[in-house]
């Protein structure tokens, strides 16, 4: 039986632009990406902390150490800037991986910088 499981989590990150005529993704800083192991076109959940608005999109990196988070496409009429936002992956694992499975967090500074990584 396959598990479906947190794999990654970015925890607390800034809105820092929305683009409602950009085709619908979320750019994120790719130093971000990298340590919260999110692949450019993968599917992430963004759960808005400021109005409880939850929704699906797709990653793609924006450049690297920028700090940026942005929201493009109708998505972007669910936040705005400065909100604060969770942005969480997911994965299927097999009962062995799902029983040692740890995800990723990635915690964030107001200018979306990492203060902290578990691994």
């Amino acid at each position: 039986m396959l598990k479906f499981l947190l794999k990654s989590k970015i925890h607390r990150a800034r809105i820092t632009d929305a683009n409602l005529n950009y085709e619908g993704s979320v750019l994120i800083d790719e130093q971000l990406m990298i340590e919260a192991n999110i692949l450019p076109y993968e599917k992430v959940n963004i759960w808005n902390i400021n109005n409880g608005k939850r929704f699906e999109t797709y990653a793609i990196p924006a450049p690297k150490n920028s700090g940026s988070i942005i929201v493009n496409g109708a998505a972007s009429r669910l936040v705005q800037i400065n909100d604060v936002i969770i942005i969480a992956s997911f994965a299927l694992f097999d009962e062995k991986e799902a029983s040692t499975a740890k995800p990723a967090i990635v915690y964030v500074d107001d200018k979306n910088h990492i203060s902290n990584v578990v691994k």
